[in-house]
């Protein structure tokens, strides 16, 4: 409609086509944006008229107003003005409106602008470019009324090409998106929302983020400050509604640090692995800033703490005389696996996983044990039961793994409040794991490896894979099985794949069936959030999007049940929008299984837990992504084959049997 906006380094007015000739009727009004500028155009007794499209009285838009008795009228308050001088009547107001110059050309009307002023640096400038000098690459949210000076500032550090910006359709998926980007790459991403609501709805993820040791950050607007403790339109006290979520939250005032509250955030979120949260006042967000932009450097020591020598003495001591050590690693030791399995290797001490640290070594590797709890494998239990020493890195002793107390442990990690959390501990060792590690490897260079582990490993595999053969054919004609399932995924997804997980049968299933290579796999681990994996799947596109990181050019699948995927399955146009070349495989079963079987558990009747679907292949089909359904086994293979070829977003419907998991 208008011409490109004039540069800002621009000093005459520029001529602006606002209006084709016969766009406007006789006695109406339009709101014309012009390159930034909106005005307000008339149409009002055989002339034409551009007014500044702001009311002077509370900035209402004078474009969405109406001529009436000759008056241009306020849509808010009824505030009127001549629609062509923008003058009050009878001069009944203290401010007119501004108006500039129009002309009626034969190819329509025009109005002249002057430049648009040199930008001014903001508090909003300032914050979200310091974040960006601590290395914060992407920004997941939703811009709205009381973010507009944040957004924009995100917009400016988007376009020199320093983040990256992913509109979401919900907060709740930005929470999420950067819960699992925290988790796989150990830096925070930010998640961007408005007062109120859309700041409550980042809490979810962000508890998601919390309680898995995640760092992220969240970028909050908020009500003016003239208003706040009133109850205005969208106030809630920001602070107090996030609570234990943040663990570092501050509101931005005019006379902050500004750059140096940015880097409190960034270094409390990376240090702490959890959440900090920057509340911006609506109008302090565009003030201008107090002090530069902030960098990381000389802001953070180094983090690799060797372990006090006594406590390495008695880890050392245990393990020497131990004939069958077990080595459990959990979450907190996946960047430390190199370390990790290099002492495995030495000790040929077999390697079981929490759930929540599946994939951290691959199933293929000879000393592999699987998953170990409720979502892992008979191989797993086999030798924590038959151990006689557990080494337990990064790992929390939830009751979901199901860690024997019963055996001599050593526990290892940096945080002081992980070790011995549940239970008294024979060796609780405080350092960072890759340095601990090493150290013991040094120390028992030499202690004899164990004899026959690898092949012990290797027969108990067997017995698990026998047993899984057997279960792909079990059918009851009422859905597929999901063993057959995630065997059909284990041949097909990519080595190397990031898989975000949900919650449910579905992820139970996961844990026991499918057999990790070199994947990565997030999941909503302690706070076992519902509607997790979609979410997290565009978190970790994101990370894809980076040049020269671990995660560079990688696959990203997600995998929910049909009640997870409702949670956030409008995500899927957010994945269409910026052509995110992510896979998600639907179990379909029609009904939230999980729960139906704590009801039989718990002998009540199974109510209210079936749920009435669309044809999700269908719905993936209509958001432009590539949408397949499967309905009978033999079909597993070719259909996931082609879902993962496609480079954009696929959706593969698999028709499952509730009970069969």
């Amino acid at each position: 409609m208008s011409e490109a906006p004039p540069s800002e380094s621009s000093t005459t007015p520029t001529w602006h086509r606002a209006l084709s000739p016969d766009e406007l009727p006789e006695g109406r009004v339009k709101a014309v944006t012009l390159g930034t500028k909106t005005v307000c155009m008339t149409h009002w007794d055989g002339q034409y008229g551009a007014l500044d499209n702001r009311c002077p009285h509370q900035g209402g838009p004078l474009g969405e107003g109406s001529i009436e008795n000759g008056h241009l009228r306020c849509p808010w308050h009824g505030w009127d003005y001549c629609p062509l001088t923008g003058q009050p009547p009878d001069g009944g107001y203290d401010d007119g409106v501004e108006t500039y110059p129009v002309e009626v050309r034969e190819d329509g009307i025009y109005v002249s602008l002057e430049a648009p002023a040199a930008h001014e640096t903001t508090i909003s400038d300032v914050v979200v470019e310091s974040l960006a000098n601590w290395g914060v690459k992407w920004v997941f949210g939703m811009v709205g009324h009381s973010n507009l000076f944040v957004a924009d500032a995100v917009r400016r550090q988007t376009e020199a090409g320093r983040m990256g910006y992913i509109g979401i359709r919900h907060e709740g998926a930005a929470a999420f998106a950067c819960s699992a980007y925290g988790k796989l790459t150990g830096r925070p991403a930010a998640s961007l929302a408005i007062a109120g609501p859309g700041a409550t709805n980042l809490l979810t993820g962000l508890w998601d983020a919390n309680v898995d040791r995640a760092p992220a950050i969240a970028l909050t607007g908020q009500v003016q400050t003239q208003v706040l403790g009133t109850g205005d339109f969208q106030e809630v006290d920001l602070r107090a509604a996030f609570g234990g979520v943040a663990q570092w939250a501050q509101t931005v005032f005019p006379n902050s640090r500004h750059g140096e509250l940015a880097t409190l955030a960034c270094k409390s979120a990376i240090l702490n692995r959890g959440v900090s949260q920057l509340i911006f006042p609506d109008e302090v967000a565009g003030l201008p800033p107090r002090g530069d932009a902030s960098l990381p450097d000389g802001r953070v020591a180094a983090l690799e703490v060797a372990p006090p020598a006594g406590a390495l003495d008695d880890a050392v001591s245990l393990l020497k005389n131990a004939r069958r050590p077990v080595i459990v690693v959990g979450h907190g030791a996946r960047f430390d696996m190199a370390a990790v399995t290099a002492l495995a290797e030495h000790l040929q001490a077999p390697v079981v996983t929490t759930f929540k640290g599946k994939g951290l070594i691959s199933d293929a590797h000879p000393l592999a044990g699987g998953v170990l709890g409720r979502s892992g494998t008979p191989i797993a239990s086999w030798f924590m039961n038959e151990c006689d020493a557990l080494l337990v890195l990064g790992a929390s002793f939830s009751n979901h793994t199901g860690i024997t107390p019963k055996k001599p442990t050593i526990q290892v990690d940096r945080d002081p409040m992980a070790l011995a959390k549940f239970h008294a501990i024979d060796v609780p060792v405080l350092g960072d794991l890759a340095v601990t590690v090493a150290a013991l490897r040094t120390r028992l260079a030499g202690r004899a490896p164990s004899d026959g582990i690898v092949e012990e490993v290797a027969a108990r595999w067997a017995i698990w894979r026998t047993e899984k053969a057997r279960r792909q054919q079990e059918e009851r004609g009422t859905g597929i099985h999901s063993a057959a399932l995630f065997s059909s995924l284990t041949r097909q997804a990519p080595a190397d794949a990031i898989i975000a997980v949900d919650v449910g049968n579905n992820t139970y299933s996961f844990g026991r069936y499918f057999e990790c290579r070199e994947q990565s796999v997030l999941m909503s681990g302690y706070l076992g959030s519902i509607g997790f994996a979609l979410p997290a799947a565009l978190g970790a596109w994101c990370a894809t999007q980076e040049p020269g990181t671990p995660f560079s050019g990688r696959k990203v699948l997600s995998i929910s049940g049909d009640g997870g995927f409702g949670q956030y399955g409008f995500e899927l146009t957010t994945a269409v929008k910026y052509d995110m070349d992510i896979t998600h495989v639907l179990l379909h079963n029609g009904e939230l299984g999980k729960i139906s079987k704590e009801q039989r558990s718990g002998q009540w009747p199974v109510w209210e837990t079936s749920l009435h679907n669309p044809d999700f292949a269908a719905y993936a089909n209509l958001c432009g992504a590539k949408g397949i359904r499967v309905e009978q086994a033999d079909e597993l293979d070719t259909a996931l084959e082609e879902a993962l070829a496609h480079p954009g977003p696929a959706l593969v419907e698999v028709l499952t049997d509730a009970e069969l998991t």
